[in-house]
């Protein structure tokens, strides 16, 4: 069964309600956000630019389905380089109900399978502020390996946080 599908205009309805329903959870783990991200037109307008970035080549934009379909969250890669470089970044949230079910881990590795599958990619990175191990645990047993720390590398809740970076090479590739 699959874990993930692009996400869509539909979805606003269940986002916004998944939002608001696991604000106060996924706070500490997000960047501050206005009163807009958690509404119907503030998802709208953020589902609207991730599937720009998807016709334009640069996102992966994706939900995460639960066991009855319903979605349960977001997972998305961002900033995909081509060239040289051959690489995107990878970031993902998942309702607190759901929480401890494997559902990230399954849709992490889907996800890569379409980055170096279908979109070729050399290299997928993501990181996690040192404090969320769960996140860490999702990584490396997708088989992502830590390759550093970067001080002060996103403001989240309103500071600026360290990150452990990780990063998983396309096996197919040399």
């Amino acid at each position: 069964m699959s874990r993930t599908r692009l996400v869509a205009l539909d979805d606003v309805p269940a986002l916004t309600e998944l939002v608001r329903a696991n604000r106060d959870f996924l706070d500490p783990w997000e960047p501050d956000r206005s009163e807009d991200h958690f509404t119907a037109a503030g998802q709208r307008a953020a589902i609207a630019n991730a599937l720009e970035r998807y016709r334009e080549g640069s996102g992966l934009p994706h939900v995460i389905l639960g066991d009855s379909g319903q979605i349960a969250g977001r997972i998305t890669l961002t900033g995909i380089v081509r060239g040289p470089l051959q690489s995107g970044d990878l970031g993902y949230w998942l309702s607190e109900a759901e929480n401890g079910r494997g559902l990230v881990t399954a849709a992490v590795r889907e996800i890569l399978g379409i980055a170096f599958g279908q979109l070729g990619l050399h290299r997928v990175q993501a990181g996690t502020m040192l404090a969320n191990e769960r996140s860490q645990r999702v990584l490396e047993r997708a088989g992502f390996v830590r390759y550093g720390v970067a001080p002060r590398y996103l403001k989240i809740a309103g500071r600026w946080e360290d990150h452990i970076l990780f990063q998983i090479l396309n096996p197919d590739q040399p």
